[in-house]
Formats: C-alpha cells, sequence, structure tokens
C-alpha cells in the first residue's frame, strides 16, 4: 500500500513499496484510508526499503482547490446564518402595529400576561437576529481568508519552480540594491533581513526544482 509522508512543510511525498516512473499513476491512501489517484514525478529519495517520490493529484486537486473549497463552504455558512438573521428579525415585528402605539402594559388587565409574552418573544427573536448576523460576519471575513489563500503557490505544486525562481531574481535584485545603496535601507538590519530573504529564495529554489523539474 503506497502512504503519504510528510517532507518539508506543505509537502507529502508518496511513500512506496515498489518503483514507478515519472509519470505513473499510483493509488495514495491517507491516514483516514481514502484513496486517491496520484501522477509520480520524481524520486526523492529511497530509505528504509521505500522509494519517496514527490506526486501530484491526478484531478488536479490542490491547495488552491482546497482553499477555494473552504471559502465556497464558509460564503455558504454566512448566507444561511444571514438568512437566519433575517428571518429572526421579520418574526420579531410581531404586532408591530399594536407595539407601535406605545400602549403601557395595564397591570392586571387580561391582556397584561399576553402583553408581555408579545414583548419577550420579539425581545428574544430580535438578540437572535443580531446573534446570527455576527455569526454571518465571522463566516464571511473567514471566507475572505480563503478567498486570498486560494492564490497561494507553495512547494507542493509543480508551479513552484517558476514561482521560486521569480521570487529568487526578486531578492537578490533588492539585496544587491541595499548593498550598492540604489534602494534605500530603512533601518540598520535592512541588508540582513535581505541576504536572509534571498538565502530563504534560493533554498526554496532549489527545492522545488529537486521536487518538480
Amino acid at each position: 500500500m503506497n502512504t503519504y509522508s510528510k517532507f518539508c512543510p506543505n509537502v507529502f511525498l508518496a511513500q512506496c513499496t515498489e518503483k514507478h516512473e515519472k509519470g505513473e499513476t499510483i493509488l495514495l491512501t491517507t491516514k483516514y484510508g481514502k484513496e486517491n489517484e496520484c501522477v509520480v514525478f520524481n524520486l526523492i529519495y529511497r530509505k528504509g526499503g521505500f522509494y519517496y517520490y514527490s506526486v501530484v493529484r491526478a484531478d488536479g486537486f490542490n491547495v488552491q482547490e482546497w482553499a477555494k473549497n473552504r471559502a465556497e463552504k464558509l460564503n455558504n455558512a454566512s448566507l444561511n446564518a444571514e438568512k437566519k438573521s433575517n428571518q429572526y428579525y421579520e418574526a420579531s415585528n410581531e404586532g408591530r402595529d399594536f407595539l407601535a402605539l406605545g400602549e403601557p402594559i395595564k397591570i392586571g388587565h387580561h391582556s397584561e400576561k399576553r402583553h408581555r409574552a408579545l414583548i419577550e418573544r420579539n425581545y428574544n427573536r430580535m438578540s437572535k437576529s443580531v446573534e446570527f448576523s455576527k455569526i454571518a460576519e465571522t463566516y464571511e471575513s473567514r471566507a475572505a481568508y480563503w478567498e486570498a489563500k486560494a492564490e497561494t503557490i507553495n512547494l507542493s505544486m509543480p508551479e513552484s519552480v517558476e514561482f521560486y525562481e521569480f521570487k529568487l531574481e526578486q531578492a537578490k535584485n533588492r539585496h544587491e540594491g541595499l548593498k550598492n545603496g540604489t534602494i534605500k535601507r530603512e533601518h540598520s538590519f535592512s541588508l540582513t533581513y535581505a541576504k536572509k530573504e534571498a538565502n530563504e529564495a534560493e533554498k526554496n529554489f532549489e527545492l522545488s526544482k529537486r521536487l518538480w523539474l
């Protein structure tokens, strides 16, 4: 059985008992027992009798698709919460014409109990309306976060080679600019941070090539 093995942040390799060729489609089993069809890319290393390959889902599902699905679910949850909020708000208008008259509660009158119950029902409904409105806002905010994540490119994707090549070029240019003075240093550690960023970009670029080229 082929399974997933964590390699580095965002990247899981296929841990296989048999050797496979690049472009071959294999089945990978998650820790929950679900099987995914995956396409083999590169043999990353061998260890303990296993072959470890970089792979992508055959159906194209990746971190971007996961983020899109997450955002869609949260947006739907927001719409449902907003719908409930509106329903409670409409219900809180029960007896609106009567209450708009500002008629005081008649203590001891046969209408007292009914009058108090109406006010309490509407108060509780309005409270629920506000509660669900806040829930809708929370879901909406979380959906916006995942919508932004839908543009993410990381090392789990073959597109990361081109992406990190570009990031490396950017980082090198910034470091060189800070070094030769064409870019103004914002503080005394600007050059140090720029060098660190360039090193990190180079590390990711080399790793992306190892995984996907």
